[in-house]
């Protein structure tokens, strides 16, 4: 129990094993500690930082609605206070870009196009344990941020498709990605090798590679990257479950653009191709067991990067979503 946050129900909400997915916490009218300012609300983060990171590992994913947070340096200030550690984005694919501090825009492909499901830089051998969320600008319309809970994806995909996942525990997955020197923001999976790895140098860039697991091979005007084999199937020790922890959905049916076709981007990790009928079902999995709330300004979501997986549905604009990575 906390005194400064109050359990609220939202429309959306799910409900696994007696636990809400999200949870949603906001400010509780009786409580001696107010959170009406930022400052307050930082504080209240600190002080109730036991009981805010209980709730995490117990539902997944805490909204945090109804609090003062209004502008990208006042998220940054609420990341803050959580107290983790900053992850570079090193290796992932979305175009995006630095706002303040720790905090970055989300990807920043056009709004018409939806971003499946994935877990954040699940196909590097660095990614984040957590992940923050912050509603800036409310979408004119659409544009949810879905999530699901891995483990019953894990679970379904393994009482449908018993002999696929017993192939992804034994062979893992393989990524595969060409990329171009700088940024292409038409294309969700733009993000050119500079800004990827954070370098303009070739051998840097190899480097940086290479500690999050990935080959670079040099083309022309661009740069093949090779990912893997990886493991598709994780196993979450703090819950002691095994987990869907892959980015075979986006890359299959998202990893298109003039460099790269879908179908080839992601395959088992020997090489063999995967079989469409299988990824599009998990994708139907994937959809039935997820959550999709409007946000609203001001909304402030941390998601356990291990505990679920999310996505991006196309919108109307305006909508500006923030995010920032923590270790």
């Amino acid at each position: 129990m906390s005194e400064t946050f109050l359990e609220v129900q939202i429309p959306h909400q799910k409900l696994f094993n007696g636990i809400q997915f999200p949870v949603v916490l906001s400010p509780n009218p009786k409580s001696q500690t107010p959170t009406s300012s930022l400052s307050l609300f930082t504080e209240a983060i600190k002080t109730e930082k036991k009981f805010l990171d209980s709730v995490l590992h117990k539902s997944g994913a805490v909204l945090l609605r109804g609090f003062p947070v209004n502008t990208a340096s006042d998220f940054n200030d609420v990341v803050e206070a959580f107290g983790f550690e900053e992850l570079p984005y090193v290796g992932g694919a979305a175009p995006r870009s630095n706002v303040v501090g720790r905090v970055f825009t989300t990807n920043d492909s056009p709004p018409d196009q939806k971003i499946p499901f994935h877990h954040e830089m699940a196909q590097v051998t660095t990614f984040p344990s957590k992940l923050f969320f912050f509603c800036e600008v409310e979408p004119g319309s659409g544009g949810e941020t879905p999530i699901v809970l891995s483990h019953l994806v894990y679970e379904k995909m393994k009482e449908k498709h018993p002999e696929f996942v017993e192939r992804l525990e034994e062979h893992g997955l393989l990524y595969t990605r060409v990329i171009g020197e700088d940024d292409d923001l038409s294309s969700p999976i733009g993000r050119g090798w500079k800004s990827t790895f954070l370098t303009k140098d070739k051998s840097v860039a190899e480097e940086r590679a290479a500690n999050v697991g990935t080959k670079l091979e040099w083309l022309e005007d661009s740069v093949k990257t090779i990912m893997g084999p990886i493991p598709a199937i994780k196993f979450d020790k703090t819950r002691q479950r095994k987990i869907w922890f892959n980015s075979m959905v986006i890359a299959y049916i998202g990893w298109e653009d003039a460099r790269n076709d879908p179908v080839k981007a992601v395959t088992f990790g020997d090489g063999k191709p995967l079989p469409a009928d299988i990824v599009y079902d998990c994708l139907n999995i994937l959809e039935e067991e997820s959550v999709a709330f409007p946000w609203q300004k001001g909304d402030v979501l941390l998601l356990d990067n291990w505990a679920a997986l999310h996505a991006r549905k196309s919108f109307d604009p305006p909508r500006r979503i923030l995010a920032s990575l923590c270790k």
